[in-house]
């Protein structure tokens, strides 16, 4: 294994796109698909706030779906852009560290609020007559919470895990965003443990 180093405290995001006419294609085509889903969750979250028909618990999960949809392509794509257009690919580990820990707990997050979303709508089908004693405000309010926190638990514990373990003198993540399993490949020591634990 490499000798590390603990001065470095930059990686090295290698990115998405090759230096060419078909880099900037692929840098345009996903910037117009970044603007659509920004606008589109932003219209949906909108609409559902001021349309009083849409006050129900399906609706309510369906907006906080677009705001963790907003918040998690927010992450990724706007260092990925500046990376591209700026020509400096290099992240902080702080700012490496921010990244994978808003990416992991919007992708939990978001996995649990699918869950309960499946839920609201098996007690509608499955159980008409209960589902406005089980479905109450509160509910709705406690399945966010507890989505958006257990994400936040998960993702503290990974992104804990990454930042303090030994990096080689390598740090460039063939990536194009700070994500936990490329950053292990880059570890100065045995992660076998972790990634069995995860998996």
């Amino acid at each position: 294994m490499e000798n590390y180093n603990q001065t470095l405290t930059n990686f090295l995001l290698l990115g998405l796109f090759p230096p060419s006419s078909i880099g900037l294609f692929l840098f345009i085509f996903i910037a117009l698909i970044f603007l659509m889903a920004l606008f589109g969750n932003l219209f949906m979250i909108i609409l559902i706030l001021l349309d009083t028909h849409l006050h129900t618990p399906m609706y309510f999960l369906l907006s906080q779906l677009s705001l963790m949809d907003l918040n998690y392509i927010s992450t990724i794509v706007p260092k990925m852009a500046s990376n591209y257009l700026s020509g400096n690919k290099s992240i902080s580990l702080i700012g490496c560290g921010v990244q994978s820990f808003f990416f992991l707990t919007l992708a939990v997050a978001e996995a649990l609020l699918l869950t309960s979303m499946a839920y609201d709508r098996y007690v509608a089908i499955c159980l008409p007559l209960h589902y406005p004693v089980r479905m109450k405000k509160k509910v709705c309010v406690l399945m966010i919470i507890g989505s958006w926190t257990i994400g936040s638990i998960n993702s503290c514990a990974h992104t804990v895990y990454a930042l303090q373990i030994p990096y080689c003198q390598s740090r460039a993540i063939n990536h194009f965003f700070c994500d936990v399993p490329a950053m292990l490949t880059l570890a100065c020591m045995d992660t076998w443990v972790y990634e069995y634990t995860v998996f």
